[in-house]
């Protein structure tokens, strides 16, 4: 057996595991005040629709527990208790100058008796088996250093009946179009976070971070190996973003 430490991607390089979580914590320290602004100007305010649509298809229910993993600054969370009367939701991110920014916003304050935030790792979550009805997570996914840990996390803390929802940038089927958009992302997004965030380098590495996101497919078996049943997903927008959804059966 091999001693070297083991590898993932960060972006289009490639790091040490233990590297990465490190090297993701920073990029989101840079970009927590201005993340927001952000998401509105690179999506031109699409990723509303595709929150939107994620509550449309979760249907949040009346009194239920929402682990709202990589939630940075709760904008799945605020649409969740919003449409679920008596619900509770706990906005968890490796990245506590992100949840900073969450409790400024002017929701936070209005549900702040149904609503927590805590710094953690999707890859070891600070909570007991069986403790959320709902778990989702929002264009986090692909930061994590082992992605099939955090989804065999996912498991593990919802209750039997529990749901997974994930959103994440995916791949377009159609190769003419993906082409066309992946024009797009290489040259206007890090120019927008240099105008924008003057941070041009962490939106290069986000937009990579997409390209090396595993395809609609392979990532519905992931989440099956994780153990989840009724393992669906939907397009958003041509496959620019997906919708993945499993149930702890």
């Amino acid at each position: 057996m091999s001693d070297a430490p083991k590898t993932t991607h960060f972006g289009f390089q490639t790091v040490n595991e233990a590297e990465k979580a490190g090297m993701v914590h920073g990029v989101f320290t840079k970009v927590a005040s201005k993340y927001d602004v952000m998401n509105d100007a690179m999506s031109l305010g699409i990723h509303r629709i595709w929150k939107d649509a994620m509550m449309d298809w979760l249907a949040p229910r009346p009194g239920t527990r929402l682990l709202d993993v990589a939630g940075g600054t709760g904008d799945i969370s605020f649409r969740y208790l919003k449409r679920a009367p008596g619900a509770e939701a706990v906005v968890l991110d490796m990245t506590e100058s992100m949840l900073v920014e969450g409790r400024l916003r002017a929701e936070a304050d209005s549900m702040a008796d149904r609503l927590g935030w805590v710094v953690g790792d999707a890859m070891a979550l600070p909570f007991p088996a069986n403790s959320f009805d709902t778990y989702t997570i929002s264009f986090g996914i692909r930061n994590v250093t082992r992605v099939q840990d955090a989804l065999n996390e996912a498991y593990r803390v919802l209750r039997p009946g529990g749901r997974l929802m994930v959103l994440e940038f995916s791949q377009i089927p159609n190769d003419l179009l993906q082409k066309l958009y992946d024009f797009y992302s290489f040259n206007a997004i890090p120019v927008m976070g240099q105008i924008i965030a003057n941070d041009r380098d962490s939106y290069q590495y986000l937009v990579e971070s997409i390209r090396k996101f595993p395809d609609q497919e392979t990532f519905a078996g992931m989440i099956r190996q994780a153990g989840f049943g009724q393992v669906k997903y939907r397009n958003l927008s041509m496959g620019i973003a997906a919708l993945h959804s499993g149930w702890k059966i």
